[in-house]
């Protein structure tokens, strides 16, 4: 059974002119009426069918069963986003019945023609290149114990997971930044407006080139190749600039996060073996960081946008004029599994490490996303999130630009008030935040704010049930939850519209693998430990600067405790570092967290364990809920059927949760504060 992607009018010509022999064509028997589809079926060897007769299904089983090579599309239709759509569980059950060895099949490249109905939604082009992908033939069979609607929805969801693996497997993810860049700009055109910021002023794709190339021959004048250079900007249309001209010659930026202190920055320098570091006196003095860059500059050269912007004159104006960007990139000849970019680790929990991603890395993490979610031109994202923190570095900037979708870019997550106007006046409809944020923009939103968004994605910390709730019930928005780690680029697993199940992040990205390790006193699922093109080449440690340290045969441990159900779908359980022992029992700080939130939705808490004497820990709630009592909790506790050690011996009220630049709570100052 030969399956493929449907994303126009001439893909059964295509495979029926390239494929070998006579395969067969399954045609919806409502189609095979149509005027203009009958040269073609008389042309071919078609068999109507009629997904609502169980006789016809009958009939294409007994078809594959002798051997005909019978090609399907299980979508059943003409893709409407360019991503993959609604698989249908008929071909599916024919697979499972008739034992049929599957081939996928990738299109590539008629969705740009007249003959898809993605007209605004992609690129059009006269003569695109268009390629036909056959991957390896493989067999799936279906739980013999189901039945009725369950054995067709297993069946279904089997061939979608193949159909999205062969998405991400065919797609371009073995290249640099900067060559997907030139390649965006490419199929969208230099005019095509992609990145704006706070001042009003969008850039188009041949505007972003120029300043990578006038930026990159200034840079490549007082840095060295492959060195790491310190970036500490805002999210602005210059630190794009910025970050894609150092790729452009072979530079690797080091995200430096500016909220996190200068006992933790310059930590962060000397980890990286950073000599220089970009910013901008603009951001200096808004942030009132002049204290903080004095430090810096003992340890690192400091080096201001102004002052590049000062020293351009009319010869670099015009010799940026004549140099190609792809020329320019080619003189370096980067390597794709080279290092890209280094991260740092939030901290919430101990000392940043410097996490180095590559290339491939990066663009294998967008094209998982982009096997899962439909993203096309029409979209506008918004992106509030930091570069700095890996969430908003890939899903926030490097996914939309490097997929032709403009993305507004704005400084801070923290401006409750601002957020959500600026979503509305920028037209945005896909947005990237935590559940922190997120709540903080629904209590100052206007209702009609958020009229164009279609999708929010939120990670880096649970997403509770009031805030899709919030969202649903006052916006009409999906808030889809995900997860991720610094070290995978960030995403490892997250819900669609195609697929998702509330309380948990989702299924893991295509192309990955994982495994869920014994827990010594967990009876629930296991440490999350995985593997894929998009985890890390390794750590830099702050005994070793510079020096990268790789991860045991690929494999990156997150440290989390997970499970997995029959259809898939991840639930966090908690930090394998936030569990306490009490009384010789292991308990979840998470769990004890989601007892204080079951009860007081509106509030923040967190739950912190501290040494007890006698229990060996005890629990103590942290809340900004006033009049919390512990009374209350454990009432909570015995309705919920929770063990009673779950509930926290202490409770401390607070005004504000202390959080991380990133939006992720700040466990380590939530400590200090009871300790």
């Amino acid at each position: 059974m030969i399956v493929g992607n449907h994303v126009s009018l001439l893909d059964p010509p295509l495979l029926a002119a390239f494929l070998p022999g006579r395969p067969m064509f399954a045609v919806a028997s409502d189609v095979a009426k149509w005027w203009w589809v009958k040269p073609f079926l008389r042309l071919v060897d078609a068999f109507p069918l009629d997904p609502t007769n169980p006789f016809s299904m009958k009939a294409l089983i007994r078809k594959v069963e002798e051997d005909r090579h019978v090609v399907i599309f299980p979508e059943g239709r003409l893709t409407e986003t360019g991503a993959l759509m609604k698989v249908y569980d008929g071909p599916g059950l024919i697979a499972d019945k008739a034992d049929a060895m599957i081939l996928p099949i990738r299109l590539d490249g008629v969705q740009h023609t007249n003959f898809a109905r993605l007209r605004g939604k992609v690129a059009f082009k006269l003569f695109p290149k268009i390629t036909i992908t056959i991957l390896e033939p493989r067999r799936f069979k279906v739980d013999p114990a189901l039945h009725g609607r369950k054995k067709r929805a297993a069946a279904s969801r089997q061939l979608y997971d193949l159909m999205e693996e062969m998405m991400f497997t065919t797609g371009q993810h073995d290249r640099t930044l900067y060559e997907a860049l030139l390649k965006a700009a490419a199929m969208e055109g230099h005019d095509a407006l992609i990145v704006e910021d706070a001042e009003r002023k969008p850039l188009n794709f041949g505007q972003l080139l120029d300043r990578t190339v006038i930026l990159s021959r200034k840079l490549s004048a007082i840095t060295k190749r492959e060195e790491n250079v310190g970036l500490m900007l805002p999210n602005a249309v210059a630190t794009v600039s910025t970050f894609f001209a150092l790729q452009a010659i072979a530079r690797v930026p080091a995200m430096l996060n500016f909220s996190a202190g200068a006992t933790a920055i310059i930590s962060a320098i000397k980890t990286a073996d950073i000599k220089t570091v970009i910013t901008s006196r603009r951001f200096v003095g808004m942030g009132r960081l002049e204290d903080m860059v004095a430090q810096m500059g003992n340890h690192a050269r400091i080096v201001y946008l102004e002052d590049i912007a000062a020293s351009v004159g009319l010869i670099d104006k015009v010799m940026t004029k004549l140099t190609c960007p792809a020329r320019l990139h080619r003189a370096y000849k980067v390597n794709p599994e080279s290092p890209a970019v280094v991260l740092f680790t939030s901290g919430s929990e101990g000392q940043p490490k410097g996490v180095v991603l590559s290339h491939k890395n990066l663009t294998s993490n967008i094209t998982q996303l982009v096997s899962r979610v439909d993203f096309n031109r029409q979209d506008i994202v918004f992106n509030c999130l930091p570069m700095f923190h890996s969430f908003g570095l890939t899903g926030g900037t490097l996914l939309p630009i490097l997929c032709g979708v403009r993305t507004f870019l704005y400084p801070s997550p923290l401006h409750y008030r601002i957020v959500p106007e600026l979503v509305y006046s920028a037209n945005a409809t896909i947005m990237f935040g935590t559940d922190t944020f997120l709540n903080g923009y629904a209590r100052m939103a206007n209702p009609y704010d958020f009229f164009r968004m279609r999708y929010i994605f939120a990670g880096a910390e649970k997403v509770k049930d009031e805030t899709r709730r919030l969202y649903m019930d006052l916006f009409g928005v999906k808030v889809l939850e995900g997860y991720g780690a610094t070290e995978t680029s960030p995403v490892i697993a997250v819900n669609s519209a195609m697929h998702k199940k509330n309380g948990t992040v989702g299924r893991l990205l295509p192309g990955m693998e994982y495994r869920l390790d014994p827990v010594e006193g967990v009876s629930e699922g296991g440490r999350l430990v995985v593997r894929g093109p998009n985890v890390m080449l390794g750590y830099y440690m702050a005994d070793r600067p510079g020096v990268l340290q790789p991860s045991a045969d690929g494999w990156h441990d997150t440290g989390d405790i997970v499970s997995s159900d029959a259809e898939g779908y991840i639930k966090i359980v908690g930090r394998a570092k936030r569990f306490a022992k009490i009384a010789g029992e292991m308990v979840s700080l998470a769990q004890s967290e989601s007892l204080a939130e079951a009860l007081w939705p509106d509030a923040q808490h967190a739950v912190v364990a501290v040494n007890d004497p006698r229990k060996g820990e005890q629990l103590v709630l942290v809340t900004t809920q006033k009049g919390a009592a512990r009374d209350v909790l454990v009432a909570q506790s015995s309705k919920a059927g929770t063990s009673a050690l779950v509930v926290p011996s202490v409770i401390k009220i607070i005004d504000t949760m202390p959080v991380l630049g990133t939006g992720k709570t700040d466990y380590v100052a939530i400590k200090a504060l009871v300790e």
